[in-house]
């Protein structure tokens, strides 16, 4: 795992749906936190120059920053880490590894893959996945037990959520953008 200490707590996780106030919500989160970059929804030029426009704020406020995309990709943007399915991860090559998880398989999987954290969903009903069925407080602390490394819920989170869910790691799309 790269050295990152102390490990955050909150992570901001970028989208189509908030990236119009990223810039603001970066600035605002806690010193030391943690941004997730996805923007799947750019194509390639765009999300690159977003990318390093976005990572010069987190930097500037002693965020770590995790790129979702390879990691070969993540070195070559100077990415502190990487995030997606567990099987995905590999080969680390001295990067923070987050896992997403949704089920008793996938943390077993991040579990065999020695991911260095799991964001679990999803918590509580979200926008990402309008209909879908959430975990809820019980199976997300049933499923979260399992886990051999710090787990990160996701899923409609915010404050209130956390406290529910009695964690004190989360992340979220919406939550951390308003």
């Amino acid at each position: 795992m790269a050295a990152i200490q102390p490990f955050p707590d909150l992570w901001l996780i970028s989208d189509a749906r908030n990236d119009a106030v990223l810039e603001q919500a970066l600035k605002r989160l806690p010193r030391g936190s943690g941004f997730i970059y996805r923007h799947y929804h750019l194509p390639d030029g765009e999300r690159v120059a977003r990318y390093f426009a976005l990572e010069r704020i987190a930097r500037a406020r002693g965020h770590t920053v995790v790129l979702a995309d390879s990691a070969l990709t993540a070195v070559e943007w100077g990415a502190d880490g990487i995030y997606g399915a567990p099987l995905s991860l590999y080969p680390k090559r001295d990067l923070l590894t987050l896992a997403t998880v949704h089920d008793m398989r996938e943390i077993a999987q991040a579990n065999r893959m020695g991911a260095d954290a799991a964001l679990l969903s999803p918590a509580f009903a979200t926008n990402s996945h309008p209909g879908a069925d959430s975990l809820g407080p019980l199976k997300w602390r049933i499923l979260a037990r399992y886990a051999l490394m710090p787990v990160i819920a996701l899923g409609g989170m915010d404050a209130g959520k956390a406290r529910r869910l009695g964690c004190e790691r989360w992340a979220a799309i919406d939550g951390l953008s308003r």
